[in-house]
């Protein structure tokens, strides 16, 4: 049996079929998070956001002109909540979500580099353009090609390649600066 397109699980989803929205769910669910998360900065702020997002899209579902291109209208539905969401509330200001806990348990040092790291990588992502923040997470951490992100994201391939490029090259040199004072 082959996978549904994004056009026909739009146009199920539209006579009613939950299992076709669930589908569209399942297969957005990490790229609405890390847009989400790439214009908020924070994890819990990026969870509500991408929630929020598939509630509008699913109420909204008649509104996406062109269903081939679902995951484009998705994404910019997932900015402007984030967006959004900042406006609309000031920022929890409650202490990080900890490292969770991983199946080789390493040892207090390592948890505290890692921790560190962390949050100087999102400190370092926070300084580089939206777009190029978008396009890092979702090459980077999501695996999406540079086709893909420029289809869902209505950019040319080169231009998500140049974005990459300097947003990587951005995120080397502010990296390297901190582990010199480390």
């Amino acid at each position: 049996m082959r996978e549904r397109t994004d056009a026909e699980l739009v146009l199920l989803a539209r006579t009613g079929d939950g299992d076709s929205f669930g589908e569209l769910v399942r297969r957005y669910q990490r790229a609405a998070y890390a847009v989400a998360l790439s214009v908020t900065g924070k994890h819990q702020d990026a969870e509500d956001a991408a929630q929020e997002s598939f509630l509008v899209a699913l109420q909204r579902l008649d509104d996406c002109r062109n269903p081939a291109r679902f995951a484009g209208w998705l994404l910019a539905i997932v900015r402007n909540r984030s967006r959004n969401l900042i406006r609309r509330e000031s920022l929890r200001g409650g202490e990080q979500i900890p490292v969770s806990a991983r199946t080789a348990d390493p040892g207090p040092d390592r948890m505290a580099d890692i921790s560190a790291l962390r949050s100087r990588l999102k400190e370092a992502l926070k300084t580089l353009p939206e777009i190029q923040r978008e396009i890092v997470l979702l090459h980077d951490l999501e695996g999406w090609k540079h086709d893909e992100i420029a289809a869902r994201l209505g950019i040319p391939s080169g231009t998500v390649r140049s974005h990459l490029h300097f947003a990587r090259k951005a995120l080397r040199a502010e990296l390297s600066e901190w582990r010199g004072h480390a």
